[in-house]
């Protein structure tokens, strides 16, 4: 009986089966990644040498570009690789690390929208205590917080799938390696370790979307409180863009990982996997700058900047 460690490699699902389409697909994931390049590179970059942008809301936003890079690359070049050479292959080695890196990226992006959360929660609902609660210390306390627990879920998740031996074949339905898509090849009936996977991760990031969801709820109640008109703007301005990509990257995940069994279909599942793993981190940035006046002016001054 083949275990994983015999395996050599694995078979990802294919976009097409033609080499029009398949150039296609290359072609429209290269745009894709470039576009999440160029928009994080953006922010990244802004933030880092505007010293006005050196506050809380900007530190994690920064983090957060960080691991949409990482989780749109860990996925996306491999696919474009394959489509461009005409392949489907993947090497058990670089499977593993599939799983880990997206697994680690999109956990620890959950856990700092969280975070973003609550420093929106108390820049709204207690800004007398903003600086105490949210110093430099703590901030960087609370992002290496989301960065290590999205690190710990991933190995153990990552251990827990590659422990198992496999034998029904190595085509995984799917352009990436995702974690319960290689269950479904174990020998063993999985069924029970994929549901204690699940349950695990389910529960986790219910909690991190209830306290999302509490905290707006408050924000909410505090803005309407507000008695300047132009007071509520500026305030919902500041959380508008967050609720958005919260709402983008809870939205399809759910709907990814949570459909019911009889209407999943390896298309379907395809493209529910490119808007929850794909779109988000190449829009992202367009939804933090597309209301937010300083991270436009700060990408004019740095698009705009040349040296003496």
């Amino acid at each position: 009986m083949p275990n994983s460690s015999s395996m050599t490699e694995f078979c990802l699902l294919e976009f097409a089966d033609t080499r029009e389409l398949q150039l296609l697909h290359f072609w429209l994931f290269l745009g894709i990644y470039l576009a999440a390049l160029l928009g994080n590179g953006l922010i990244i970059t802004t933030v880092a040498g505007d010293h006005r942008l050196h506050t809380p809301m900007y530190f994690f936003l920064l983090n957060l570009s960080f691991l949409d890079l990482g989780a749109i690359s860990t996925t996306v070049p491999k696919s474009m690789a394959n489509s461009l050479w005409n392949t489907r292959t993947i090497s058990h080695p670089g499977c593993a690390a599939q799983v880990f890196l997206f697994t680690f990226l999109m956990s620890a992006e959950l856990y700092l929208l969280t975070v973003m959360a609550y420093d929106r929660y108390v820049a709204i609902c207690k800004p007398l205590h903003y600086g105490t609660l949210l110093g430099s210390r703590a901030c960087v306390h609370m992002a290496a917080a989301a960065w290590g627990c999205g690190f710990l879920h991933a190995v153990l998740h990552t251990a827990n799938t590659f422990s198992l031996p496999f034998c029904k074949g190595n085509a995984v339905d799917q352009f990436f390696c995702e974690m319960p898509q290689i269950l479904k090849l174990a020998c063993l009936d999985s069924f029970f370790r994929e549901a204690g996977v699940l349950v695990v991760s389910v529960f986790v990031h219910f909690y991190c979307f209830v306290f999302i969801v509490l905290s707006y709820g408050q924000i909410f109640r505090a803005v309407l409180r507000i008695p300047s008109k132009q007071g509520r703007h500026k305030a919902f301005s500041t959380c508008l863009p967050h609720l958005a990509v919260v709402s983008l990257f809870v939205s399809t995940g759910m709907i990814a990982y949570l459909k019911p069994p009889s209407i999943s279909s390896p298309s379907l599942d395809m493209v529910l996997a490119v808007l929850y793993s794909v779109v988000p981190p190449a829009v992202n940035p367009l939804i933090y700058s597309m209301r937010n006046q300083k991270i436009k002016n700060g990408i004019r001054k740095l698009i705009t900047w040349t040296p003496i």
